[in-house]
This record gives C-alpha cells, sequence and structure tokens, in this order.
C-alpha cells in the first residue's frame, strides 16, 4: 500500500529557541565536513606499495541539521509479551519527547500482521500527546511478520510528499524469528539507512543484521534480555539528530604513469559501496549521512612507479574530493591533491607509516581477525575461534600503550567478552553470535552499535550520543521527567542540555593523538605568544627610552631628540597597551571555544587594521634612529633593536589576523 498522507507542516510550533538562518554559502557549508590525509611525505624512488588514509570529519561546531523522518518498526508479536512489550513503550516515549516540531515520526508495528499506527507527522506538543496515547495502547498478539512490517515502513518513506532537505531513517526492532508473511531480506531498501535491534536471546540476529548491511550506513544492535531498549535508541537518536550532511560520497582519483594497483579493492572503505570508473583510475565511496563529530576513514593502497631513472621530484599520485547535500543543496569540495615527495635517499619500505595510517590498519586488523573468529564458531570450531581472538589480543598489546590509549582499552575489552561468549557453542549461539555482528556491524560501519549490556565498548560514539544516554537513563529512573527536546541546530558539545557535564567522548577508533582541531589551536597559542612578546619588547623600549631624559650621559639627552623621542615613546606605548589587550582576548579564545565563537568578522577587520598600522608605525621608528646621521649611545641603540623585534612580533600577528579573517568569510 502506497502512504502520501505525511504533514507538510508543523499545525503548530511549540519551538521556543529563535530561528536560526538557513546556511546558503557554500564554502561555509563546505566546513561542515574536513578532509584529512595522512601518508608518507617522502617515498623513495624505487617501486614499492604506499598507504594513504584519507578521513571524512563531519564539523563538532554549532551548525544547522537535517530535519528528521524517522520511522519506527516494532515487533508487537505474541514473543514480546510482558517485558519486552514495556521497555519498546519506554523506549518509544523517550524518542517522542527527544524529537521536536522539526522532525516527523511515523509507528509501524507488526505481528501477524503490519499496522501503520500514524501517518509520518510533525512532533508537536499536541502530537506528542497523541503519539504517546497510542504508544500507551500497545499489546502483544500474534506471529512475527517482519516482511510485512518493513514493507510498510519502506512504504511511508516512498510516499513522502515533503521530502527535500530532510533526512529519513527507519528502525527496526524485533525480539524473534519471522515465521509468516514471506522474507524480509527482499524488500527493496534503496538508499534509506535501516537501523535494526536484536531484543533478547530469541531474535535473528543472521536476519537483522542482513537487512542493516543491505541498507546505507545502517547497524544491528544486539540488545541483551537484561539490557533496556531505551539507552539503544538513545544512541541512535544521539546520531540522527545531529545529521550534518546527506549524500555523503568521497572520490579518489590517482594518476597514471605515478601509481598503479596491485588489489582488486584499492580503496577500502568497509561495506560502504563503492562505483569504479570504467578504466579503473577513480573510485567512489558513497556514505550516506554523517553526523556531528564523526569520522568516515578510507585506506588507499597504492603501488607507486619505479623511477630510479629519474631525478628527484614530488610526484602527484592522486586526488581526493568529497561532495554532500545539506537542507537540498549541492555541494562539493575543491579537488585535493595529495603528493609525495621522491627522493633517492629514502629508503625503499624503511620508512615507518604515519601513527593514524597504522593505528586505521590495526583497528582493521582487529576486524578481520573477529570475522574470522565468527566464521570458526559458526563451523563450531569454537577452539580456533578463542585461539584467534587470543591472537588479536597479543597483537594489540604488543604494538599499543594500553593505558595511554583508552580506545584500545575497549577493543581489549571487545576481545575479551567475545571470547568469553565463545567458550560454549549453545552460548555462542545464544549470544555470542549476535554480539560478533554488532561489533563487526560498528567496525564495518565506522559507526556506534549497541553489543548485549557492553558498557565497556563505546567505540564511535559522539558527545551527544554520551548526553543522550545519560538522559536515557534518568529516564528509565524517573519516566515522568522528560528529556528536553533535539533543537533546531546542532550545539556545541559543550553547550547540549544535560543534568550533568558530558563525560569526554571516547574517539571513535584506534587514533587518540589525532586533535579534532589542532591547527586552530596551535594557531591560537602562537598568535597569544606574539602579542605577549609585541607587550613585552614594546613595554621594554618605552622604558628605556625614558630613562634616558634623565641618565645624563654624554651625547645622549633627551632634548637633543626630543621630537623622535616622543614619537617613538608615544609608538611604544600605543604598542604595548594594544598587544597587551589583544594578548588577553587570545588567552580567552584559548580557554573558552565558546568565546571564541562569539567573535565575528568585523572583530578580525578591526584587528588586521590595527595591526597593519601600528607595525608601520613601530618599523618606522625604528627605522628613523637606525639610518639616522646622528650616532647612538647604548640605550638607545638597544631600545631601537627591542622596537624592531616588536614590529616583527607585530607583523606576524598581522599575518594570522588576516588568516582568522579570510576563515570566518570563506
Amino acid at each position: 500500500m502506497a502512504y502520501n498522507d505525511d504533514e507538510q507542516t508543523a499545525p503548530t510550533s511549540t519551538a521556543t529557541e529563535p530561528a536560526r538562518p538557513t546556511v546558503g554559502i557554500t564554502g561555509q557549508l563546505v566546513k561542515q565536513v574536513r578532509l584529512n590525509k595522512y601518508h608518507n611525505d617522502v617515498a623513495s624512488m624505487a617501486p614499492h606499495d604506499q598507504e594513504l588514509l584519507l578521513e571524512l570529519r563531519g564539523s563538532s561546531s554549532s551548525t544547522d541539521r537535517a530535519g528528521l523522518d524517522l520511522v519506527a518498526v516494532i515487533d508487537v508479536s505474541g514473543s514480546m509479551d510482558g517485558d519486552g512489550i514495556d521497555k519498546a513503550k519506554t523506549a518509544l516515549q523517550f524518542v517522542i519527547r527527544k524529537l521536536s516540531d522539526l522532525d516527523r515520526l511515523c509507528i509501524v508495528t507488526f505481528s501477524t500482521n503490519a499496522t501503520r499506527l500514524c501517518p509520518l507527522r510533525f512532533v508537536t506538543a499536541a502530537a506528542q500527546a497523541e503519539l504517546k496515547a497510542l504508544v500507551d495502547g500497545l499489546k502483544a498478539y500474534g506471529i512475527t511478520n517482519m516482511k510485512g512490517g518493513l514493507e510498510t515502513g519502506m512504504s511511508v518513506v516512498d510516499g513522502r510528499r515533503l521530502a527535500a532537505g530532510r533526512a529519513v531513517s527507519v528502525m527496526l526492532m524485533s525480539d524473534g524469528y519471522q515465521n509468516h508473511g514471506g522474507d524480509a531480506r527482499d524488500v527493496h531498501l534503496k538508499n534509506v539507512p535501516v537501523y535494526t535491534f536484536g531484543f533478547g536471546a530469541s531474535h535473528d540476529s543472521n536476519l537483522l543484521e542482513a537487512i542493516a548491511r543491505k541498507s546505507l550506513g545502517g547497524t544491528f544492535n544486539y540488545v541483551a534480555d537484561s539490557a533496556n531498549l531505551t539507552g539503544p535508541f538513545s544512541q541512535l537518536l544521539g546520531g540522527l539528530l545531529t545529521i550534518i550532511a546527506q549524500d555523503l560520497e568521497l572520490t579518489v582519483t590517482r594518476f597514471h604513469g605515478e601509481a598503479t594497483i596491485k588489489r582488486v579493492v584499492w580503496v577500502d572503505a568497509g561495506t560502504y559501496p563503492q562505483t569504479t570508473a570504467s578504466d579503473g583510475s577513480s573510485v567512489t565511496v558513497s556514505f550516506g549521512t554523517l553526523y556531528s563529530a564523526e569520522a568516515r576513514r578510507v585506506i588507499v593502497y597504492l603501488a607507486l612507479a619505479d623511477k630510479t631513472a629519474s631525478p628527484p621530484y614530488d610526484a602527484n599520485v592522486c586526488l581526493a574530493q568529497y561532495r554532500f547535500t545539506f537542507q537540498a543543496q549541492q555541494v562539493t569540495s575543491n579537488p585535493d591533491l595529495i603528493t609525495i615527495k621522491r627522493r633517492p635517499s629514502a629508503a625503499p619500505g624503511a620508512a615507518r607509516k604515519p601513527q593514524p595510517v597504522e593505528n586505521e590498519l590495526a583497528r582493521r586488523q582487529h576486524a578481520d581477525m573477529i570475522r574470522a573468529a565468527r566464521d570458526m564458531a559458526e563451523a563450531n570450531k569454537m577452539e580456533d575461534a578463542r585461539n584467534k581472538l587470543e591472537e588479536a589480543r597479543k597483537a594489540l598489546e604488543e604494538n599499543f600503550n594500553q593505558a595511554a590509549n583508552p580506545t584500545v582499552a575497549m577493543l581489549l575489552e571487545e576481545l575479551r567478552q567475545l571470547r568469553g561468549l565463545m567458550e560454549r557453542q549453545d552460548l555462542y549461539n545464544k549470544e555470542g553470535r549476535p554480539y560478533a555482528a554488532s561489533s563487526l556491524a560498528s567496525h564495518d560501519r565506522q559507526r556506534v552499535a549497541t553489543r548485549g549490556q557492553a558498557d565497556g565498548v563505546r567505540l564511535y560514539t559522539t558527545p551527544h550520543m554520551d548526553t543522550y544516554l545519560k538522559q536515557a537513563e534518568q529516564f528509565e529512573k524517573n519516566p515522568d521527567e522528560a528529556p528536553p527536546p533535539a533543537t533546531k541546530h546542532v550545539p556545541e558539545p559543550d553547550q547540549v542540555v544535560d543534568q550533568e557535564p558530558p563525560a569526554p567522548p571516547a574517539e571513535a577508533d584506534v587514533v587518540p593523538d589525532v586533535p579534532r582541531d589542532m591547527a586552530a589551536g596551535d594557531r591560537r597559542t602562537l598568535s597569544a605568544a606574539l602579542r605577549v612578546a609585541a607587550a613585552v619588547l614594546s613595554l621594554a623600549a618605552f622604558v628605556l627610552m625614558a630613562s634616558v631624559r634623565t641618565s645624563g650621559w654624554d651625547s645622549d639627552r633627551y632634548d637633543l631628540y626630543e621630537q623622535y623621542y616622543r614619537y617613538a615613546l608615544g609608538v611604544n606605548l600605543i604598542v604595548c597597551v594594544y598587544s597587551t589587550a589583544q594578548a588577553v582576548v587570545e588567552i580567552g579564545r584559548l580557554i573558552s571555544p565558546r568565546f571564541a565563537a562569539s567573535l565575528n568578522p568585523i572583530t578580525y577587520c578591526v584587528s588586521l587594521f590595527l595591526d597593519q598600522v601600528l607595525a608601520y608605525l613601530l618599523m618606522s621608528a625604528s627605522s628613523t634612529a637606525a639610518f639616522g646621521k646622528e650616532p647612538l649611545n647604548t640605550k638607545i641603540n638597544n631600545a631601537v633593536w627591542l622596537s624592531f623585534l616588536g614590529f616583527l612580533a607585530l607583523a606576524a600577528s598581522a599575518l594570522i589576523s588576516m588568516d582568522n579573517l579570510f576563515r570566518r568569510m570563506l
């Protein structure tokens, strides 16, 4: 059945926050996603292999988000009766209260037949009351027609009249095996992400994993019998309500003559779909959606050509370019050229890979070992499976410092828990199989997935997910205390509404040493240091020149060069006061990200203008004395040099001010 009765506009708006203007400048939108590149800068002239790491990272800065169209497909068959249906109701109530009137929700239930409880509608205050009443009335009965439920949910998605610029997702929860209506694997999912939740020990993890893998970006989540559904649902919402890019794609193009390929898959992006050009020169990876502060990492395997007969040169090995849509607007980055210096002095294979590359390769090896252990367990080779997991544990402990790397600690905990679930075949069939499936889904998608009730394994989480999880735990304790609804924009991580400060986010992989905005932090530190230096140097020059008036030394009396002294003293004093004020501002930017975000482009324009004017005045004061005809005594000479050094510090500050201004404007 086709549905085309989705709400076009919210009947009433209950939003209290001021409306934010839609971002309409492509240059600003590009900043929502950043491409980071990691590779060896120098390579041998001899033929050898190179691994490149390309990372697309979503901005964690405050930005608009896409409105969410969420279709919840919930199992209400007889096996859900009792505690199961109660947990599903509580989790759905949390979802309803977290959505805002920017978002739309449709609830579909399935047992013997599938039922659409409501059209896709905006979650206003009035709609919340009606949706909560629908959820409270859910009852468990009948058998499991999962295909019918998923088909109904996809019919709601396909029939949307309002779709442009909106992010759509389907969440499918079941606690059993399909036994009516056909195979849910046959449902056509198109490019819609489907997030599946297997609840309890009797669900069909193979089926739910296959459905999630078939969709674009979906994950399978395993929820143990003893766990609540509210927490896993909150983790999904923490991502879906912070979507900052849709239809995200990355194209990697290699240069003929510089790099060849030795692998069938030379661009490794996990289980995300790839499209290869007819001549094999480029590969495009489709990622679907990207959450705020989330990352997608791709390993590019290249074989550099033999250039031993050539002089040293800089080799352009490949191009990287990404594109995405946001609020129905197409955004395409500039092509990013990846260059490696070919030098005869570099020994082939001797250079160590950059740490982020080694970390990502190790994480992928870790996932491959879990995959191999699962295959062994499926073949009833439990001892071989445990040995493979032990091999993975030793590889991590030998190459990484667990104490200094919390992500490695989580990977080791993942191996420990999975090994425990492979002690017996019956235990693996009941709990180990869904645990391994959710673990691999998380690694392959580079996205959070619930593993039973593994509290110690929170890979790929974002700060917003941490906050939502705490709100879910509070909601479980007191359902009458509603969590705050999602805002219409993605706030800064330290601005997320919560009952207590959010815990530090777990990194999304084994890359603890890669800061999220290292360039900005270094730039601010350097700027603050230059401001302090300019203030100190100009103050010292002022003091030295002022002391000449009362020194009484021969040939250095103040009245001999009164006009120059007054000019030089005035300029140094102004520079000292100005640089001190700017140093306070820069230190404030370092200490508080909110303070940095509050500065508008006019502030940077004024800083750049004053930096240039005062640098010119300070230089003129220094050069007048340095190139004058009259000889200078020691004090004046030292003061002139201090003024000149102050000029250099101020000139460098002007360059940083220019960079800050352009970054704010583009």
